[in-house]
């Protein structure tokens, strides 16, 4: 498991290296407590595949409403 403050996430290269080796999400501090998780898109992946396929309430629900594009996030 890797944590690192938030002033590390200047260093996108780094946090992205972090990412692919650790294969698993990097969680990040914000005065010393934890604020944010930062993952992977492959891992991310996997991960809700997973979660979808092992729970039967999930399996339901339509995930493809929750793609946003960076225009949805910016306005």
């Amino acid at each position: 498991m890797t944590i690192v403050p938030m002033r590390d996430l200047k260093n996108t290269v780094e946090i992205e290296r972090k990412c692919k080796e650790e294969n698993g999400p990097v969680f990040v501090t914000k005065n010393g407590y934890g604020r944010l998780v930062v993952m992977d898109m492959e891992f991310y992946e996997r991960l809700i595949n997973k979660v979808h396929n092992d729970n039967p309430t999930i399996r339901e629900f339509d995930f493809s409403s929750l793609e946003i594009s960076h225009k949805d996030i910016t306005e």
